[in-house]
């Protein structure tokens, strides 16, 4: 847009009383890409950086190539999590049973056997707080942080598992140069590999 085109005014939904629903986010006109439901208010995402591009693409390929054959490897799909909540994880590891073809748009908490976050400045709070808290309320069983070290710009991993006990996460394990866990498989990735993406 150059400084003589006039602005197009935008026009935000209003929400119903109590919020929106999952079934709302669905029926919405002209929602941008990626938005996401949070106790009934919606989320817009903003241009991400490079560094969220590459950890994404990189994480997607290492485990889409060294997940069992049950499992299915997602990018920035739906999880429902509540009637309320639907948030899109940047990554999902689903049941592959839970794939219903190349129609799906959305897939239900207990399909998710990993949700993974990459975090970007405008969604540190939703990364680190927020949606952790919302997917162990859901019962997604592990989750990963992923941010970027300020002192290379290297990924690292924040590995958490659900404690059947208090229903919240707890870490297992931070990985900066290699990410290598036994669980929910076997994984092992050199993080370093994003700066020759």
């Amino acid at each position: 847009m150059t400084a003589a085109e006039p602005r197009r005014p935008v026009s935000w939904p209003v929400p119903p009383e109590g919020g929106w629903t999952v079934e709302d986010l669905y029926r919405l006109p002209d929602l941008p890409p990626h938005t996401e439901l949070i106790d009934g208010s919606l989320v817009f995402m903003s241009p991400q950086r490079r560094f969220h591009a590459l950890v994404i693409y990189l994480l997607e390929h290492e485990l889409r190539v060294q997940a069992p054959t049950h499992l299915a490897v997602e990018r920035e799909m739906t999880v429902v999590l509540s009637a309320r909540t639907a948030t899109e994880p940047d990554l999902s590891v689903v049941q592959r049973s839970a794939v219903g073809g190349l129609t799906t748009t959305r897939y239900r908490a207990e399909d998710v056997v990993l949700a993974v976050e990459v975090v970007s400045p405008d969604s540190t709070a939703r990364d680190r707080d927020t949606k952790p808290h919302k997917y162990a309320a859901a019962g997604i069983r592990h989750f990963w942080r992923v941010e970027m070290s300020a002192d290379d710009e290297n990924p690292v991993v924040y590995v958490y598992e659900r404690d059947d006990v208090t229903g919240a996460y707890v870490p297992t394990g931070i990985f900066h140069d290699r990410l290598k866990v036994s669980a929910p498989f076997p994984v092992d990735v050199d993080l370093t590999a994003v700066h020759t993406l």
